[in-house]
C-alpha cells in the first residue's frame, strides 16, 4: 500500500515537472530572425500562439524589439514604446491572451516589414477574443525556462528511478 501511494506522488510530481516544459518556444522569424524586408504576417500563419508560449527575437544589436499599442504598430510610430530591448536576444514569454505588438524602433524599419502582431489564445480550451494594448509579458535576454523545465523533469525523473530502485530492495 505504501509502495502504490510512492508511486501515485512520482507520476503526479513528474506531471507537474513536464507541463510548464509544454509551453512552446518560438525563434521569431526562424533562420532570418529580426530583420528587415521580411513578412512576419506569413510567418505567423498557421501557428496558434498560446499563453505561456515563448517568442525569441534574435537580431543584430542596432535593430530593438518594441512592445507597442494597436496604433503605434498599424502607423509604425516610433518612440512610444510600452517595452524595449537592443540586446540582440530578446525573449518574450507571452503571459497574456490577446494580441501582442511588436516593432522595431529604429526609423523607417517598421515600414520596411519589422513588426509582428502575434494573437494569443488562453492556454485552456477557449480562444480569446479580447486584444490588448498592454500585454502582460516580460523580457530577458535569453531562454532559461526552458532549460529549467527540462533540468527539474529529469531531476525528477532520477528520484522517481531511485525511489523505485529503493522500493525494490525492501522485497
Amino acid at each position: 500500500m505504501a509502495s502504490l501511494s510512492v508511486g501515485v506522488a512520482c507520476v503526479l510530481l513528474v506531471l507537474c515537472m513536464v507541463v510548464p516544459s509544454l509551453a512552446a518556444v518560438y525563434t521569431v522569424g526562424d533562420a532570418s530572425g529580426w530583420t528587415t524586408g521580411f513578412d512576419y504576417s506569413t510567418w505567423t500563419q498557421g501557428k496558434t500562439f498560446k499563453v505561456g508560449d515563448t517568442l525569441v527575437f534574435k537580431y543584430p544589436t542596432f535593430h530593438t524589439v518594441d512592445e507597442v499599442s494597436s496604433s503605434d504598430y498599424s502607423t509604425c510610430t516610433v518612440g512610444n514604446a510600452i517595452r524595449s530591448d537592443n540586446s540582440g536576444s530578446t525573449t518574450v514569454t507571452l503571459k497574456a491572451a490577446g494580441t501582442h505588438y511588436f516593432i522595431c524602433g529604429v526609423v523607417g524599419h517598421c515600414g520596411n516589414g519589422m513588426k509582428l502582431a502575434v494573437k494569443v489564445e488562453s492556454s485552456s480550451s477557449t480562444t480569446a477574443t479580447t486584444t490588448t494594448t498592454n500585454p502582460d509579458f516580460s523580457y530577458s535576454s535569453s531562454n532559461r525556462s526552458s532549460f529549467a523545465a527540462y533540468f527539474i523533469t529529469w531531476v525528477a525523473l532520477i528520484v522517481i528511478l531511485v525511489i523505485n530502485v529503493s522500493l525494490w530492495q525492501e522485497f
